[in-house]
């Protein structure tokens, strides 16, 4: 399904594929030879952009989402898994990013790289070319460092001056006791309200 977003309507190459069932909303390219499968949903808010170039892959139910301020850019012969998550990040040429894997706001990954099956690429952190993030773990920092998912206070020490709520939500991390959770929910309400008027452009 392809939906108009913000006044911006997806474009489809006509060697591409998109699954009947796929949607793709907003600012959406789908390059030469680019195959979207069944369930994926491809999403670019207002003021952003996805683009797929040529021969890349996402797969069943995986979800990439651009919003202001973080396109997403997915390059030549790259690969996104099953039920992955790719937001407001670059992916270069020649790159896996296997089931289930996360790559989050501001990240970058490099041509060649790999991120396997649940693994987690954390915001504003650089893959660099070649590297590969193992099963399940975490990559964090630029250039990224990879971590076991027990080793919290590794990971905590690298990613606290990445500024997740900050890059995602715009916000200043929460002190001891308190909570950002009800600005995040008004801010979403307000964010998604805008599909309201969404208009169906193509099956």
């Amino acid at each position: 399904m392809l939906i108009e977003h913000a006044g911006r309507s997806p474009q489809v190459h006509g060697t591409a594929y998109v699954a009947p069932n796929a949607v793709l909303s907003g600012d959406v390219v789908v390059g030469e030879e680019c195959s979207v499968l069944f369930g994926a949903v491809l999403t670019a808010e207002s003021e952003s952009r996805i683009e797929l170039r040529r021969r890349s892959l996402v797969m069943d139910n995986a979800v990439v989402r651009a919003r202001t301020g973080f396109d997403v850019v997915i390059g030549r012969n790259s690969l996104i898994g099953p039920h992955a998550h790719v937001n407001g990040c670059e992916i270069g040429d020649n790159v896996f990013v296997a089931t289930g894997a996360s790559i989050f706001p501001g990240a970058r990954v490099d041509d060649r790289a790999e991120i396997r099956v649940g693994a987690v690429l954390h915001v504003n952190s650089h893959l660099t070319e070649g590297a590969m993030v193992p099963i399940g773990w975490v990559a964090v920092g630029d250039p990224a460092e990879t971590f076991p998912p027990a080793a919290h206070k590794d990971i905590w020490r690298v990613q606290e001056e990445l500024d997740f709520p900050g890059t995602v939500y715009n916000l200043k991390r929460a002190g001891v006791g308190e909570t950002i959770m009800p600005v995040v929910a008004e801010h979403y309400a307000e964010l998604f309200a805008r599909h309201r008027d969404d208009r169906i452009v193509g099956d």
